[in-house]
């Protein structure tokens, strides 16, 4: 089993934080993202796109085991 890099940490975190997000937002219509730095704000679009970037880091280390 490979060890997780710091790099892999973070994505698999920031998932999380996304995911718990969106289970707050279906659930309790509670956006906590945009509760806490403010809908719209230059930090919550920085918060999403980081979000969307280990969405994508995640994909490509799953493509890359799946290969191996």
């Amino acid at each position: 089993m490979k060890k997780m890099s710091q790099l892999d940490m973070l994505g698999w975190a920031l998932l999380v934080i996304g995911g718990l997000n969106w289970g707050l937002v279906g659930f309790f219509q509670y956006n906590l993202v945009d509760s806490l730095l403010k809908e719209g704000s230059s930090a919550s679009r920085v918060v999403y796109a980081a979000i969307g970037l280990a969405a994508l880091w995640a994909l490509a280390q799953c493509s890359s085991c799946k290969k191996k």
